[in-house]
């Protein structure tokens, strides 16, 4: 069939809401978008273990370590679904990986901060959490059939990580003086890193456009940010603790708040390799990667042994 009318079948699929399949012809600048865009999510969700698994075992109290360690096990499957659905599209597995441990292929820049009170994971939950729900709750709806449904599993899931964050921070509030310091302090470290999660502005991001245009993303950058930056700063008063933004106040007649700017100096340069954590943070996944190297030799040699035995 004439790549004209594999286009045309391509973009009436798109205008009709139906979703492409694996099976599916599809533009190559599509599949190379929806790789990269799916692998970043996959090593997100797995390089998000990190900063969370150095508290499990400092957690307060055997409930809090019960409700993190549920957590941390949550982000791996997600990893594992979104691997999965990345491999629906021609990519293996091992590639996947070996272009994270590289550092080829990027993830959240959120993940290379560090986490130095228990305040912090309350605001991972919150805000790094409900950041992530805010960019995808829309991608249950992206035009890929795989990555679409594996979203729903993970935003239901997302949410409970959201809400347990939401509840440190206001079981911390309710505490001592000392206790709601420790909130306040993290919320002052992590509040303009998860405004960063969203992208660059919509001028300066070079996919938003035509993902948009695929149907692959359904709002642009700043229009999550904005809805993002108006629900929590409702949410930080009923914490009782205060955004760090002296820029930030409604406006009346757009009725969103209007924040200050981002420091997309120190955006990019956390990207780019220089953040607080992100040698340590390739440093774990390489040696977690060689550590487990013997239980993948030893799975391949019982497959290539229950192979030879079925052939005989």
């Amino acid at each position: 069939m004439p790549v004209q009318q594999l286009e045309k079948i391509f973009d009436d699929k798109l205008e009709k809401e139906i979703r492409i399949e694996p099976r599916d012809w599809m533009p190559d600048n599509y599949r190379k978008n929806l790789i990269r865009m799916i692998g970043q999510h996959a090593h997100s969700e797995i390089v998000g273990m990190l900063p969370e698994g150095e508290w499990i075992t400092r957690a307060p109290s055997l409930r809090r370590k019960a409700t993190l360690l549920a957590k941390v096990q949550d982000e791996a499957g997600h990893g594992l679904y979104l691997y999965a659905a990345a491999e629906t599209m021609g990519i293996s597995r091992e590639e996947m990986n070996d272009q994270l441990l590289t550092g080829k292929a990027k993830y959240s820049s959120i993940f290379n901060y560090p986490t130095l009170t228990w305040a912090d994971i309350g605001a991972i939950g919150w805000l790094v959490d409900g950041a992530a729900i805010m960019n995808q709750v829309p991608l249950c709806r992206t035009s890929y059939g795989p990555y679409a449904r594996a979203m729903i599993r993970v935003c239901k899931e997302e949410s409970f990580h959201q809400r347990q964050g939401f509840e440190i921070l206001l079981t911390l509030c309710r505490g001592s003086k000392e206790q709601k310091e420790m909130a306040q302090d993290a919320l002052n470290r992590w509040w303009w890193p998860s405004l960063m999660m969203f992208g660059p502005n919509d001028d300066n991001s070079p996919h938003t456009a035509q993902s948009m245009k695929w149907k692959i993303k359904r709002f642009t950058n700043d229009e999550l940010r904005q809805k993002f930056v108006d629900i929590c700063t409702d949410q930080a008063k009923v914490l009782g603790l205060t955004i760090p933004d002296p820029d930030l106040k409604w406006n009346e007649e757009k009725k969103q708040y209007d924040f200050g700017k981002i420091n997309w100096d120190e955006f990019w340069n956390v990207v780019n390799g220089n953040g607080p954590c992100n040698k340590e943070r390739i440093a774990a996944r390489i040696k977690a990667h060689e550590d487990g190297k013997w239980v993948r030799e030893a799975a391949e040699a019982y497959a290539s042994k229950k192979k030879n035995v079925k052939a005989a």
